[in-house]
């Protein structure tokens, strides 16, 4: 049986639904999934984001004593390899923006990855996000010798390419996957052409809460939901900007916001100045199933977002039978397809989302079907979280080491060995 380990900066988190998501498929597909985290999420809503906390081990609350004689004993043992690692944490750092002391870091809490890999005889360790993350997991591989992978979202990864140091995680890593088209080509842009090969494609996927089942009749009710993290890239305010101009029009609309960030109290205001306190809901985290419920009672999704890559609840309010209309941004218009089961609108341009919105808000019933059964087609072929598991599976057993050079490096690492000439990992072998 594959075992691997996930490895993440905050897990389990409420905008991280997607990465339980893939964990839960891969076991579903007979993989064994040991979670590490640098740290939690202290705002869980969903109860099984907190059974997640549970199976979930922290770095940061790894004991200090532990930390102490995991460095000491790699230092005494491998100091050619500590220091190497400490240059290229020196090297890593002098080029980012957080630091060499965060890079430094990095390294000490590599060890501690590395350590608790060896113990669980992990074959591999797969990483979310291009950032820390993915820097500590490409540490703990080169002291322990298990292969790493990541996957990077964007679009702050992308962003910051230079400055995480991308094309130095790919070029050590087995594989990086992207979530979309779109984002692959992202990270080409910032990597080397020697590398491009081991960049894939591995769709955000959901479960059988989103996939099975029939959707609902698209509600007469003039309403529309918005779910996202509140915060200036997902543009929360040229929504409440358009639910403005269909008021002063004369049009009727109620508009729930689902979400929660730091732009809430801006948002509060904006919505009192404008006096659209009967207009606009604002209901703050929630539960997978109070999502389901706020996009069913909706005739739309609605999302302006001015920075994305791929967003999981386009796929999930498609799933359910509802259109969507964002922007032209990113990786949108992979799923989004004007009149076919939604409508683009330019990022900003709050009258062409005033005029989408009156469109949905308007279109008769059957037409808004059409368009729900089209996107849920769509996300029933490329986002079923079991199916990318599966790819991710494949891909991860291409480039992992065999079951034997595990066990050897993992033996070697715990208990002290010496590197081997051939493979350039520890050796169970010499002591």
């Amino acid at each position: 049986m594959m075992r691997i380990a996930y490895f993440v900066n905050t897990y389990p988190a409420v905008t991280h639904t997607f990465i339980r998501r893939e964990i839960q498929a891969l076991e579903k597909l007979g993989v064994t999934v040991v979670r590490f985290a640098i740290r939690g999420d202290s705002r869980l809503v969903d109860d099984r984001d907190r059974v997640e906390a549970a199976q979930t081990r922290l770095i940061l609350k790894a004991s200090v004593g532990a930390l102490i004689c995991g460095v000491g004993w790699t230092a005494l043992r491998r100091p050619v390899d500590f220091l190497r690692l400490c240059r290229q944490a020196l090297k890593m750092g002098l080029r980012s923006d957080r630091g060499v002391l965060h890079h430094l870091a990095y390294v000490l809490e590599g060890v501690v990855l590395a350590y608790w890999c060896a113990r669980e005889r992990v074959e591999h360790i797969h990483v979310h996000f291009g950032s820390n993350s993915a820097a500590i997991a490409m540490f703990a591989s080169r002291l322990s010798g298990i292969p790493f992978s990541f996957t990077v979202h964007g679009p702050g990864d992308f962003e910051k390419g230079p400055l995480l140091s991308l094309d130095e995680k790919l070029r050590f890593a087995s594989f990086a996957a992207c979530v979309s088209a779109f984002g692959r080509s992202q990270l080409m842009l910032l990597t080397d052409p020697t590398q491009w090969r081991k960049i894939i494609v591995i769709h955000c996927g959901l479960d059988s809460e989103f996939l099975n089942g029939e959707p609902s009749a698209v509600p007469s009710a003039p309403r529309l939901v918005c779910v996202g993290r509140l915060c200036k890239e997902k543009a929360q305010h040229v929504v409440i900007s358009a639910a403005r101009q269909l008021r002063e029009a004369g049009e009727p609309c109620e508009i729930v916001l689902v979400g929660d960030g730091p732009t809430r109290g801006e948002i509060e205001e904006l919505i009192a100045r404008m006096n659209l306190q009967e207009s606009i809901k604002l209901i703050g985290w929630a539960p997978s199933e109070r999502i389901r419920t706020e996009i069913r009672s909706a005739r739309a999704l609605v999302l302006a977002s001015f920075a994305e890559n791929m967003p999981v609840v386009i796929m999930e309010a498609m799933s359910l039978g509802r259109p969507v209309i964002s922007t032209f941004v990113a990786g949108i218009p992979e799923m989004v397809q004007p009149q076919k089961n939604g409508w683009l609108v330019p990022a900003g341009d709050e009258t062409a989302l005033t005029r989408a919105m009156r469109e949905a808000l308007a279109a008769p019933s059957d037409r808004l079907t059409a368009m729900g059964e089209a996107g849920r087609a769509y996300v029933l072929d490329q986002h079923d979280a079991v199916k990318e598991a599966q790819k991710l599976k494949d891909f991860i057993k291409t480039f992992s080491a065999s079951p034997e050079r595990v066990q050897s490096v993992g033996a070697g690492f715990c208990h002290g060995a010496e590197r081997s000439r051939s493979n350039n990992v520890y050796d169970l072998t010499g002591s």
